[in-house]
């Protein structure tokens, strides 16, 4: 995931850096601004330090503050838990206990970096987007740093090295629940919108047309966009006249009222679905548009395992209840997971964390899971709705598709 919250009406004028593509030259060429030089001293293995200490880089500026404000909280938060508790490890933020802001751009991301790198972090957790995730994990990889990702779904971010892990699940597993929803609703003729100039877009619309049609579904309609667009009567013209009864469109929450609305607009009633890229949609004046409309999500806050409402609770007498995203669970489940890589490897240094964290099996506010042999989850995945225009929790898919 690598976008951001903008209200509708600020979609004409999003920042173009917001929109690269990952694996751009740019960003290739960022990746190579970040060297060992500045990588700072870190703990001899087995030194006896108790204290992990951990670097957080998020977006928190511009459009995707939201995101970064819930990524502070959220690390603050486990930290301040894992201290409070008996637990043998303790946590220290570096940067003064603050999230160093990638402002959505890959040069900036490897500034970060490298401003972490400094202060001799154990660990770095981020980023929530791919686009700035990629040249990090490289970096990170090179300097044998363990990089903990959270929203950063494009499947190449763990292929970088051994170092590399993260927490959410991966773009090519949510488009295959995604279909595999459809199917359990009984929708047989499905219509795909994807942004073309986009990296997650593409991931996600490729995974599910590939699974839809391993589903018995059909896929009659293939519409293009780009991120930039804020007309989609002609897409959502066409969906009509092929007869869809489903539409899947794996964009990120600043267009989605724009094409729900062309949708129905258009006199389309069936159901409308996207990805983790619709958490925090805006959908004042349209709310009635999105009536039959989902999403896939990493948690929902209505969730009622224990973790997440022990979870949900806490932050809501803390800080309320605006910037509770699944960013937010996303980064505190990755402060608890580095706490529990420190118990497994024995020793609070980077190579013993990297040691407990391979192979993990974690629970929390994002259920139970074990990372693969790439540092990945297969993990269950939350299905929200709509009622009124508020995000609710309908269900929770699990890897095996049962219901939770």
């Amino acid at each position: 995931m690598r976008k951001k919250l903008l209200s509708a009406v600020l979609i004409g004028v999003m920042a173009g850096s917001l929109l690269a593509g990952c694996g751009s030259s740019a960003q290739q060429s960022a990746a190579g601004a970040g060297t060992k030089a500045v990588s700072g001293e870190t703990k001899a293995p087995g030194d006896g330090s108790k204290t992990i200490k951990i670097g957080a880089i998020c977006s928190l500026t511009g459009g995707s503050a939201i995101y970064g404000e819930g990524a502070q909280n959220a690390i603050t938060m486990a930290a301040e838990e894992i201290n409070s508790s008996d637990s043998e490890y303790k946590i220290e933020i570096v940067n003064g206990g603050k999230v160093v802001d990638d402002a959505s751009d890959a040069k900036q991301a490897i500034n970060a970096y490298n401003s972490l790198m400094k202060e001799s972090p154990d660990a770095i957790v981020g980023c929530f987007f791919s686009s700035v995730t990629l040249p990090i994990a490289e970096q990170a990889s090179k300097d044998n740093m363990l990089l903990l990702a959270t929203g950063a779904t494009n499947k190449d971010v763990t292929l970088k090295g051994p170092s590399i892990f993260r927490d959410c699940f991966i773009d090519p597993y949510q488009g295959k629940m995604a279909a595999q929803f459809a199917k359990e609703k009984g929708w047989k003729k499905a219509a795909v919108i994807y942004a073309k100039d986009d990296d997650y877009s593409n991931g996600l619309k490729d995974a599910f047309i590939e699974n839809a049609k391993a589903n018995g579904i059909e896929v009659v309609y293939t519409g293009e966009c780009t991120t930039k667009d804020t007309d989609f009567s002609s897409q959502a013209s066409q969906v009509v006249a092929k007869g869809a009864d489903f539409l899947f469109y794996p964009c990120f929450l600043d267009t989605v009222p724009l094409l729900v609305g062309a949708a129905r607009d258009a006199g389309f009633t069936g159901a409308i679905m996207g990805g983790d890229g619709w958490d925090g949609t805006d959908t004042k004046g349209v709310e009635d548009k999105f009536d039959n409309c989902y999403f896939t999500n990493h948690y929902s806050s209505e969730d009622t395992a224990p973790a997440v409402s022990n979870f949900v609770s806490k932050y809501k007498e803390k800080y309320g209840t605006e910037s509770l995203n699944a960013c937010a669970a996303l980064y505190y489940d990755a402060v608890y997971m580095i706490a529990e890589a420190a118990k497994n490897g024995k020793a609070a240094d980077t190579p013993s964390l990297i040691k407990g964290m391979t192979k993990m099996t974690f629970t929390g506010v994002g259920g139970t899971f074990t990372l693969d042999e790439n540092g990945d989850p297969e993990k269950s995945v939350a299905i929200n709705t709509f009622e009124g225009g508020k995000v609710k929790w309908l269900m929770t898919l699990s890897p095996e598709g049962t219901k939770k």
